[in-house]
């Protein structure tokens, strides 16, 4: 088998493609030979060494990923549900970057027949992080008038379907103009483009009284100054700190990046007023099966009956992940990126 493996923190170059011994599922496990591994943002943090549950659960060497599709190739004895030859998607805690992985059964779903296998390498790690931070932490309702930034990317297009099935009022924060369509293909009840408008002003136009929700993965000032216009018991979900990390250079800065921590906003419970604020890592949530299979369940309902769509994917050689990572990292991309085996 091959995977790509990362020895140290650094630039594209640490994404080496190497040959390792083939796997064989142990007892109550499923071997699958991958079609298409979904890339995420975390994957960059993790190859610059940032991404506290990759220190945490695995350290040097690491092979990334956390999504993935392909076929049954094995069965451990003790397994039901699948068979050898079914075509499957999946999660993992790390080790989706190869060309087979061995997983349990709770991180396998058979493959919906609207979906295609590169269209449901990118599908879970995005929806699940928009279910959660949607459904099971922001707990919204129908009144409620949100911000979703990025609203163009993964993350971004995941929450704007979930907030149009639910009924909710949305502003999407794009970065460029030719993302506007996108977002209002995928739900957005609003755009605002950035590169051409005046952003805080604008929402204050469109939201006189603030936003009662903000789903925010950049960060730094933009924090802040949606912190400052929320409504009275509005909440701030943060789950990234894209705008103080590269964008074009494979190499962090780490005087900018100490910079940038120092000015980033700090709370306490004396100046709350009546806001909230929620973080998340949902790697760390990945031994809680009850919440996982939740989303699951719902999100693959909303994918049979066309409720939500799988976001269009951009696909790369396997061999051609440094250009995947570098094309991520740009902030350009719009949908999902993932390596074809």
């Amino acid at each position: 088998m091959k995977k790509i493996v990362i020895h140290r923190a650094g630039s594209f170059d640490q994404l080496k493609v190497e040959e390792h011994p083939d796997l064989k599922p142990a007892t109550g496990e499923i071997k699958v030979t991958m079609h298409a591994i979904g890339i995420n943002y975390a994957d960059v943090v993790i190859r610059w060494g940032l991404y506290k549950s990759a220190k945490e659960f695995v350290g040097w060497p690491i092979t990334p990923g956390f999504e993935f599709s392909g076929m049954v190739a094995e069965v451990g004895t003790g397994t039901t549900g699948f068979e050898v030859g079914q075509q499957v998607f999946g999660i993992s805690l790390f080790n989706s970057y190869a060309t087979e992985i061995c997983v349990k059964p709770d991180q396998l779903y058979h493959l919906p027949s609207n979906m295609t296998l590169e269209e449901a390498a990118g599908f879970p790690a995005v929806y699940m992080t928009a279910y959660h931070a949607l459904l099971q932490l922001a707990i919204i309702r129908p009144t409620d008038k949100t911000i979703v930034h990025s609203a163009a990317g993964g993350v971004g297009s995941a929450l704007l379907q979930l907030c149009r099935i639910k009924g909710i009022e949305t502003i999407g924060v794009v970065g460029s103009t030719h993302k506007i369509a996108r977002a209002k293909e995928m739900g957005a009840t609003h755009v605002i483009d950035k590169s051409t408008q005046d952003l805080w002003p604008t929402i204050k136009q469109i939201y006189p009284t603030g936003p009662d929700v903000i789903f925010d993965a950049n960060g730094g000032e933009s924090l802040q100054k949606g912190w400052d216009i929320l409504s009275r018991g509005g909440k701030m979900v943060s789950y990234g700190t894209h705008t103080i990390l590269p964008k074009e250079s494979g190499h962090i800065n780490y005087l900018k990046l100490a910079t940038a921590w120092l000015k980033a906003p700090r709370f306490n419970s004396l100046n709350m007023n009546q806001r909230s604020i929620i973080t998340f890592n949902l790697s760390f949530m990945f031994d809680r099966k009850d919440l996982l299979k939740e989303a699951m369940d719902d999100l693959i309902g909303w994918i049979d009956t066309g409720e939500i769509q799988p976001l269009a994917v951009t696909t790369y050689a396997f061999e051609d992940v440094a250009q995947a990572h570098r094309d991520l990292q740009s902030g350009k991309t719009m949908g999902k990126l993932v390596l074809v085996v």
